[in-house]
């Protein structure tokens, strides 16, 4: 049997570099060192920043206390524990930084009972938000007995910020934006400065000390391509490439390299056999945007159907729910779950 050889990681002046991916359920991150093979380097499967904002009120709630969410924009998978909160009757307050998390209008959180204020108001517990605290970082990795990193790669997915529009038709607008474009490539999607209406990815970039930063759908489809056998076929044939989140449903189809299409849903609020009817009709371009959207979710947008797309690749870890598509479940660099991690490493080597 012939064994792969080990996939050496220098370069880059010798920098080390945390690939951090940040999801709903899990964040999933590599921490790429020097000197080493890729399957040498350190690699963590976590609670997410939201799960674990969504445990501490949980906490808070079964205490009796209230609450005040201080801190910065960051993914707003907590919004349940919080709404779970009020309705037990308990205060709510925020930061109008922090209420970001939750809405693009922080006057509307009013609605749900939260109480925007400036500074923590008496009697209540401060729960401090963000995608990333760079102290925890630094103690997990001490505590393993690494340095700081040199850089931080990070991606979430960032719904951005529409005041006075649907999220969903906002969020589309920049895939179809990024479709209209001259490049098409995956790798432009790691950006040095986030598109304005990324608030969330500008806010990570900016606790991350101002690296690179990316959407999670394109960093997953990229490191579906980490595998060169992989990319040389999709660059042959083309390939629906079908990222199931944790919240969200992404699928690509990509050809040399480069994105002709967007489909995007919720990936508890479509059946399997719904999904597997939409993702076949969106390979062959017949697949109008108004299902999606009307049945809750983002939108779908062909730009060209270069080739017949004739491989799909399925990752994520609701991957075993997509059912009725042939397909292959690829695990990058040996670990599925950080794909999105391979996928940044990747767009960050292509630019050196």
């Amino acid at each position: 049997m012939e064994v792969p050889a080990a996939q050496h990681v220098d370069g880059g002046g010798g920098e080390s570099i945390l690939c951090l991916d940040v999801g709903s359920g899990t964040q999933d991150v590599l921490y790429r060192l020097p000197g080493l093979a890729l399957e040498n380097c350190p690699k963590f499967v976590l609670p997410s920043p939201a799960r674990l904002v969504a445990g501490r009120i949980r906490r808070l709630t079964a205490r009796g206390r209230a609450i005040h969410l201080c801190g910065s924009n960051m993914g707003g998978g907590f919004f349940k524990a919080v709404r779970e909160h009020v309705r037990a009757g308990l205060p709510v307050s925020a930061h109008p930084k922090a209420a970001l998390a939750l809405t693009d209008d922080p006057q509307s959180i009013v609605r749900h009972g939260v109480v925007l204020s400036d500074s923590c108001p008496p009697g209540h517990s401060p729960v401090r938000l963000g995608d990333y605290d760079p102290g925890f970082w630094e103690g997990l990795l001490a505590q393993a007995g690494f340095d700081p990193p040199d850089l931080v790669l990070a991606c979430a997915q960032d719904h951005g910020c529409h005041p006075g529009q649907s999220s969903r038709l906002g969020r589309f607008a920049l895939w179809e934006r990024f479709l209209a474009g001259a490049s098409g490539r995956l790798e432009d999607l790691l950006y040095r400065t986030p598109p304005v209406e990324l608030t969330r990815l500008a806010t990570l970039q900016q606790a991350t000390g101002g690296g690179p930063v990316m959407d999670t759908g394109p960093a997953a489809a990229l490191g579906v391509l980490f595998d060169a056998d992989i990319e040389a076929r999709v660059d042959l044939g083309g390939a629906l490439i079908v990222n199931m989140g944790n919240s969200h449903v992404l699928g690509l189809l990509v050809h040399a390299g480069r994105l002709a299409g967007v489909y995007e849903h919720h990936t508890g609020q479509i059946d399997p056999l719904t999904l597997a009817g939409h993702l076949q009709r969106f390979r062959k371009g017949e697949l109008d945007n108004g299902a999606v959207f009307d049945t809750g979710g983002h939108g779908c947008m062909v730009r060209e159907i270069p080739s017949a797309f004739e491989h799909t690749f399925v990752i994520g870890p609701r991957r075993a729910e997509l059912v009725g598509i042939k397909a292959e479940y690829p695990a990058p660099g040996g670990d599925m779950m950080l794909t999105g991690c391979f996928g940044m490493l990747k767009a960050w080597e292509s630019r050196r």
